[in-house]
Order: C-alpha cells, then structure tokens, then sequence
C-alpha cells in the first residue's frame, strides 16, 4: 500500500496505534459516508497533501493504517521522512484509489498528522532552544485523552524525550502525597517500599523543601516554579553533595526562557504546553479525479 521514500530514524509506533485509528474512522463515519457516496463508485482520484507552513513531519503510521483500514487498493507515496523538517508548499505525500474512501479517511488522516506534526514541531523548537547546554527536554501527562501514546511518539520524534507514560511506571511524589505522608522522608520510604524496580521524583518547591529531598535518596527532584537563582542555588547544593539525584525544572516553561533555565545546570526541563498547547500544522489534500 506504501511506498516509502527513505529508511528513516523514527521510534517504533505505538501497539495501540490501530484502535486509535479505528476509533477516529468510527467518530467520524458513523454508519456510512452519505457524501461520499454522490461520487460514482468506479471514481479514481489522484491527490497529495501539501504542508501551508513549516513543521517537523510526523503521523505517517497513522496516516498508512486510516487508508489502509478503508481500501488497501490506496496507494501512498511519501515524499519525505518521519521526524523531518518541511517548508511551506511541499509535498508530503501523493496518493491514488478510489475515490470513496479516499474522501472519507481524508479528514481523519489529516487530523492525525495535522496534531502529531504540530507536537514533534513544538518538541523541535524546545531541543534546538537548549541546544549544547545538557539538558534535556522531557514532556508530561498533559495529552490529549485517547492519544497519549500518539502524543508520546511525536515527542521522541521532534528530539525531546518521554517523562512518565502514565501513573504506573514512575513514581512522581506531590504536594499532596507529601501531607498524606507526614514528610518528604516518609514518601519517598514508602515509595522504595511500594513500588520496587522504579523511579522516584519528589516535587519540592523551595531550596529548604530540597535539601530535604536530597536527604531522601530520590532519583529525581523536581524544581516547581523556580526562580533562575534559586535553580541556580539548587544545582549547586546538588552538586555539594556529591550529585545525589538528577535535578528538573517544571512549572509554565516558555520558548522565550527555556535556554536560560537550561543554563542554571538542571538536568532535565518538562514542558506541558508541547503537547497541551499545540496548533494543528496547516495542511492541504488536493486531489484530481480522473475518468
């Protein structure tokens, strides 16, 4: 069905990518595409899609897997590779079929690549930002419901790395663990004792609530709402002692300030708005019937 330019770097796809996909196709066409079907069913149509603006290519799976579920008679050649930067006016891919399930995968596909290219543009933007400092750029659990593992993949896809996947394979102690605990000591004991085989963090919010987390023995800390002095002060206090744990900063991070809190010497940076603030990549299918 596929016809792929180039071998290219991309992370494996997610395993539930097809359910994703079947259920975007069963939102969209219900029962039946009733505007579809004005058009002759022996119709074939020849098309490509388009990008209006710049964006870091990402969604190809999901694209192959919309059309391939409605005709796998569609054929899809790429014209560029997953992960890769393109311009305004540039062919992402043509394609050719028939003309009825081309017309009815077209907006579910689009709406895939429209998002996860808008993702891994934005995770482009934050890694190049810190570029040469160190540090790496991590995403959250602020996704869209039903396409975190989308999401995810588009992260990894624009250069920036996947935090937590969910709320089973990492353990993320917060204000509110905390006070159910009694202190930072206590939450981070039972965390070792409950969930063996993991990682720990521990959220803090001032250098004092820090130096008790080192004291804990937790992978990570996490930086809320830091000043760059205070994160400065936090990597240096780390650094006194002995480097105990990895250091992130958390809390409304902008492109304009992540280079300078790179800069402070923290380890990682999270960033909720590369996937809660993203704006679908402008794209365009033109298509061409044919008799």
């Amino acid at each position: 069905m596929s016809e792929r330019a180039a071998p290219d770097s991309a992370p494996d796809p997610p395993a539930d990518l097809p359910e994703q996909v079947a259920a975007a196709l069963r939102e969209d066409i219900g029962t039946g595409d009733v505007t579809a079907r004005l058009v002759p069913e022996v119709q074939h149509v020849r098309g490509r899609v388009i990008s209006r603006e710049a964006a870091v290519l990402c969604g190809r799976p999901w694209v192959e897997e919309c059309f391939r579920r409605l005709d796998p008679g569609i054929r899809l050649a790429w014209r560029t590779g997953e992960g890769v930067h393109v311009e305004p006016g540039q062919v992402i891919f043509a394609l050719e079929g028939p003309a009825r399930p081309i017309l009815s995968g077209e907006r579910t596909a689009l709406n895939f690549l429209q998002l996860l290219s808008a993702t891994a543009t934005q995770a482009r933007r934050f890694t190049e930002a810190v570029r040469g400092t160190g540090c790496t750029i991590l995403d959250t659990r602020k996704t869209l419901p039903g396409l975190r593992s989308a999401q995810k993949y588009a992260v990894r896809c624009g250069g920036a790395r996947n935090h937590r996947l969910g709320l089973y394979d990492m353990v993320l102690i917060k204000e509110n663990h905390i006070a159910a605990a009694g202190s930072i000591a206590h939450a981070v004991a039972a965390a070792r004792a409950a969930a063996t085989g993991i990682k720990v963090e521990v959220e803090v919010e001032s250098l004092a609530e820090l130096e008790e987390a080192l004291a804990a023995g937790p992978d990570i800390v996490m930086l809320d709402e830091f000043s760059l002095e205070d994160l400065a002060a936090a990597v240096a206090l780390n650094r006194a002692r002995g480097r105990p744990a990895q250091l992130e900063a958390s809390g409304n991070v902008s492109l304009q300030d992540v280079r300078a809190i790179a800069e402070t010497g923290v380890d990682f940076i999270s960033v909720g708005g590369i996937t809660k603030h993203v704006r679908a990549v402008d794209l365009s299918m033109r298509l061409d019937f044919t008799p």
